[in-house]
């Protein structure tokens, strides 16, 4: 997920009924259903739980649309759990994501556009759908503000019209912005919001078809370059918003966090079902990331791996596709390259147009991601750790550790080499933004004056609980390497001075008192350690604080129902990586318990992380 400067709302996803209302086609290549329903204001859920009603804030809101399988009455369903939705695997269900182009609170509608051409499983519904039709949906997952910029530089496909669209209408008078828009022929033009200092250019592709011109990278390469800080907002194929990126990061010198591109779809062909060729056919036609995914017998990851290593996602992505060409500047051997691209070809990573030439295919594309790079990468801060799954036989053999086994060295020592430190703390403030925003709204935060942060996220939490709270003080305490990170982290994160100057770091060890503290809050740091360090660790918490204050505990809880997927393999993995696991509710009560602390309350925030609000035993 890319970071971006963009302040972030974070809801609870809920699966809602809605039903279709009207349905409006605003010309030639845009129809927009309006859906409406009880269950978009809040109700209780079919399992019994209280849901939230429906909230859509930010102009790039998007929500899950879910369908029926083809012959299908009925859709699969995840189901509802807290603040979040457990998806099934088996069969998966059928969806797709789209912007909100209009929410009415009040009237309890809610407007979806869809681009009338091409084949789909959406696009499909749309064509068909009549008034009282029912679908399921998904609520957004979160919110994010207007960017704060000089001006914008806003560049999409007939795709992103909804979102641009919504974005025009929240400018203020004064934004200044150059918006480009690729459509399929002239007349597919809408109306947009007008203000004087928006400029905006539509790029008719004269029927040529869509993802198979440059006309969007073309159109920014040659966009006048204004004074002052801009921000630019790019969606629509995926290949094409990846190429503007790269040339606003590399030839316009904007920094990453200002660059938000989103890949609403991938160029690539649609196989259609036998007997409806308007309808593509589910079981052929898998998402890239559902096949990214599954590409997880052991040898495409480890090929996956080296091809990151060499470098040849980022080559292919730059155009350099002659093999020969590839070796040289990769720095492999040709024959050996020559067996690894002739693989990735059969696994349909990549394609040979032309004889020992190469390029990405919609699947291969996923390499790109900015997050794939420090996952696969043997130096990335996610990379180095999965390296204790290697020696995973030992551990379970001897019931410790076994990146040592494979490394030469505990984890919890290397983890605090600068350059590893750098790395890992850069990749979690890229995702802890969202816990950071619902935490600092959490009640356990409210009316503190002193806040001590224990956590590899520490700066993006400070951050958030510093802008919501303007009378509560933070420290952040760590280790010599984390704080250098951080102290570089908040002067660029937190640009308000009087907010930095609420922020103290202090060189702590986790096993060190902190004293004069209203809370302590641990946020995933609990389960590198084994019970009796654990509880020493919660001790010295407990120490630090001034009468009536509060440790808070934020940790993966290990469900003693059937096993979720995402958290047993975190389970896993903690137990290669420190000899311990995550541990059940039963056994975090235990641990508390033998810390002195006692649960005063528990509550779900962000998207079902569970915070424990714990407290001396002697003040209960």
């Amino acid at each position: 997920m890319p970071k971006t400067s963009r302040s972030l709302t974070v809801h609870p996803i809920t699966l809602r009924e809605v039903e279709v209302a009207r349905i409006t086609d605003l010309g030639p290549a845009m129809r927009r259903i309006t859906l409406t329903g009880s269950q978009l204001g809040a109700f209780t859920s079919a399992n019994g739980m209280e849901q939230p009603e429906f909230r859509s804030d930010g102009f790039d809101d998007d929500i899950r649309l879910i369908f029926s399988y083809p012959g299908k009455q009925e859709p699969v369903l995840p189901v509802q759990d807290e603040a979040h939705l457990d998806w099934p695997k088996d069969p998966r269900a059928l969806s797709r994501v789209y912007t909100v182009r209009r929410w009415d609170a009040e009237r309890r509608e809610l407007d979806v556009d869809f681009v009338k051409h091409g084949t789909g499983i959406a696009t499909s519904w749309a064509y068909r759908a009549r008034p009282g039709d029912h679908i399921h949906i998904t609520s957004p997952a979160a919110s994010q503000e207007l960017p704060t910029a000089d001006w914008l530089l806003v560049a999409g496909d007939d795709t992103a019209i909804p979102a641009i669209s919504r974005l025009l209408e929240s400018l203020p008078e004064d934004a200044k912005a150059q918006v480009f828009i690729e459509v399929a022929h002239r007349e597919h033009q809408l109306p947009l919001q007008e203000l004087s200092g928006v400029n905006v250019t539509w790029l008719p592709r004269d029927g040529a078809p869509a993802g198979s011109t440059t006309l969007l990278l073309d159109a920014v390469r040659s966009a006048d370059w204004w004074p002052g800080a801009p921000y630019a907002w790019v969606a629509g194929e995926s290949a094409a918003v990846k190429d503007i990126r790269r040339f606003l990061v590399e030839h316009r010198d904007m920094p990453k966090t200002e660059v938000e591109f989103t890949g609403y779809w991938r160029n690539s062909e649609v196989i259609v079902m036998a007997d409806d060729p308007s309808i593509p056919d589910p079981e052929r036609n898998e998402e890239a990331f559902e096949k990214f995914h599954e590409l997880a017998d052991l040898l495409p990851p480890m090929a996956i791996r080296a091809a990151v290593v060499l470098g040849l996602p980022d080559l292919l992505a730059r155009g350099v596709s002659d093999i020969d060409d590839l070796a040289r500047r990769s720095g492999a051997d040709r024959r050996a390259l020559g067996k690894l691209l002739r693989y990735f070809e059969g696994i349909g990573l990549v394609a040979q147009p032309e004889p020992a030439r190469f390029r990405l295919t919609d699947v291969g594309d996923i390499f790109l991601e900015e997050f794939v790079e420090d996952a696969l990468h043997r130096d990335g801060a996610f990379g180095r750790r999965e390296t204790a799954l290697f020696g995973l036989v030992e551990a379970l053999r001897t019931g410790h550790e076994s990146y040592s086994v494979i490394n030469g060295q505990p984890y919890a020592e290397f983890r605090n080499e600068q350059s590893h430190t750098n790395k890992f703390l850069d990749e979690i403030a890229k995702f802890s933004r969202y816990l950071a925003e619902p935490l600092a709204k959490s009640p356990s935060i409210q009316g503190l004056s002193h806040v001590v942060v224990r956590s590899s996220a520490a700066g993006v939490i400070a951050q958030a609980i510093v802008s919501h709270h303007p009378r509560t003080r933070v420290t952040i305490a760590g280790l010599p390497s984390q704080l250098a990170w951080f102290r570089a982290d908040l002067t660029e994160s937190i640009p308000n001075s009087q907010r930095r100057d609420r922020v103290e770091l202090v060189e702590s060890s986790l096993f060190d008192t902190t004293p004069g503290a209203d809370a302590v809050l641990f946020n995933w740091e609990l389960a590198a350690y084994g019970p009796a360090d654990a509880a020493l660790i919660l001790r010295r918490a407990a120490d630090s604080l001034t009468d009536g204050g509060r440790v808070l505990v934020i940790e993966g809880v290990l469900d003693d129902g059937p096993p979720d997927e995402h958290a047993a393999g975190d389970d896993l993995r903690h137990f290669a990586l420190f000899g311990t696991g995550l541990r059940t509710e039963q056994e975090l009560e235990e641990l508390f318990g033998s810390a002195g602390l006692t649960i005063e309350s528990t509550e779900i925030v962000g998207w079902g992380d569970k915070l424990f609000r714990l407290l001396p035993a002697d003040t209960r």
